[in-house]
């Protein structure tokens, strides 16, 4: 038997920003394609025109190309099995639907939403599991050309037989459903318009796509797809294998949700992450390489992901275990790589405006801080004392040098300073250690101190001696006078 070429696909429903739970899918996908040499289909779920925008669609596919998850077949790639947007292929769920129709899987239901809320309420009374009670599974023509005349619009519902769904859930093992509690399913709303699982399911058979990893949330929609594809004419062995992620935990062990914490992919792209840190600590969320290593590149993760490694049980996700990440991938940047992620940044906030002069003194400014940041959106406030042209020392700290002990310190520093002409990180901090603290005998955090907020304004800022390298003794000795006065 002929070895199956494995197809995925990530099929989002971008109603905003794409989140951790939707990019995790997506990493996943795009994981085990380029591990089995297989293909990445990246489709839009865009049927909910109330929901999904253009504007959403646009930053879905930016945020992909931004992680580095490129696809195989999609939007702006193309492919043999498209188009991918599913507002583009409604003839296909139209032709389907009546399909089901002819075939009597499926039929029409006209019960309203109030006829509908009534049986739920009858049914949790007697409590018995809400859902379809099959009111319209029969109706005769005569039936349905009265509910016709009446203008009722009907939707259109799958059958689903009496028995139970097994299927072998490549992480979770065989499971079973037993259809008490999967009534008949809405495939097509009174408007004409498809839900999700009569479209996934037409796109899965349609674009022959072999194994679907998603979330979790998904699985009990599994045997309703499984019905579809029955009703398709597939048979057992040809249906796609399924494996269902973990649940991605917030810290209060509640599933992942804007409220305890998650935010979308655009955030953490403008706080300063890394795609790769990204993409490295949400592999890490239900997934392991073995022997307890955290940082992998992206090469690394295609080399080593497979489905088996998967856990079952939910992933909590940890910001802190992200920011020490994205730390270690900012240290492993070249000079050049550290310059162009740390540009942006710098002009976003108006740090710099970007003239060769400028980008000349970041280039000499970032291996200084390199070891020190965990985001690049730190870069500008580390590095803004270069750059300010009204310098001033920031209201908070300005107490530390008027007191007449840090005013001496400066004087001190700047009597040091003043003759001072190998003007180097090392020759300035040999000066200032002989002035500071072995002839006053200050320990240097007093003794730094001060001169750190006269000459870059702040109590926080990159290393002392190399910062006023860079500024320059001119610049130095003005900006500690100026603090002498204030």
């Amino acid at each position: 038997m002929a070895e199956i070429k494995v197809r995925v696909r990530f099929a989002p429903s971008p109603t905003g920003d794409l989140h951790v739970g939707n990019i995790r899918t997506a990493l996943f996908d795009w994981a085990y394609a380029r591990h089995t040499g297989g293909t990445f289909i990246f489709r839009i779920e865009d049927t909910d025109t109330t929901r999904v925008t253009d504007e959403y669609i646009t930053a879905a596919i930016d945020t992909l190309r931004w992680l580095g998850l490129q696809w195989d077949e999609g939007p702006e790639v193309g492919g043999n099995f498209g188009p991918y947007l599913q507002s583009q292929r409604l003839d296909l769920y139209s032709h389907w639907a009546q399909k089901f129709l002819d075939q009597k899987d499926a039929y029409y239901c006209f019960c309203t939403a109030e006829e509908l809320e009534a049986r739920r309420e009858a049914q949790r009374a007697a409590n018995v599991a809400p859902g379809y009670d099959g009111q319209c599974r029969n109706l005769s023509d005569d039936q349905i050309a009265t509910f016709r005349a009446q203008g009722r619009s009907p939707v259109i519902r799958m059958r689903m037989p009496d028995g139970h769904t097994t299927f072998v859930d490549q992480i979770r093992g065989e499971l079973s459903f037993d259809h008490k509690f999967v009534p008949d399913f809405v495939l097509v709303r009174g408007d004409g318009s498809p839900l999700y699982t009569l479209a996934v399911a037409v796109d899965d058979v349609l674009m022959k796509v072999t194994h679907i990893l998603r979330g979790e949330d998904l699985l009990s929609s599994t045997p309703r797809q499984i019905r579809v594809y029955q009703a398709m004419g597939l048979k057992d062995e040809e249906f796609p294998t399924f494996a269902h992620l973990p649940f991605v935990m917030g810290q209060d062990n509640a599933k992942l949700s804007k409220r305890n914490g998650e935010v979308s992919i655009a955030w953490y792209r403008e706080a300063g992450f890394l795609p790769e840190a990204i993409c490295n600590y949400l592999a890490l969320l239900g997934w392991s390489p073995g022997e307890d290593r955290e940082n992998i590149t992206m090469k690394e993760l295609t080399e080593l992901f497979t489905v088996e490694r998967v856990n079952s049980s939910p992933a909590r996700f940890d910001m802190k275990k992200l920011e020490a990440i994205n730390g270690d991938k900012i240290r492993a940047l070249s000079v050049e790589e550290f310059l162009n992620w740390s540009l942006p940044f710098l002009k976003k906030s108006d740090v710099i405006t970007g003239t060769d002069e400028e980008i000349a003194l970041v280039r000499a400014a970032l291996p200084i801080i390199q070891e020190r940041i965990t985001k690049l959106s730190e870069i500008p406030g580390m590095l803004k004392f270069l750059f300010v042209k009204d310098f001033y020392v920031e209201l908070e700290s300005i107490s530390k040098v008027t007191d007449s002990d840090s005013k001496e310190v400066l004087r001190r520093t700047l009597d040091e300073l003043t003759p001072l002409r190998d003007w180097t990180h090392s020759s300035i901090e040999a000066a200032l250690r002989s002035s500071l603290i072995e002839r006053m005998g200050l320990k240097p955090r007093v003794a730094f101190g001060s001169v750190r907020i006269a000459v870059t304004g702040s109590t926080v800022s990159p290393p002392l001696f190399e910062s006023m390298e860079l500024l320059g003794k001119k610049v130095c000795l003005e900006r500690i006078s100026s603090a002498l006065t204030l």
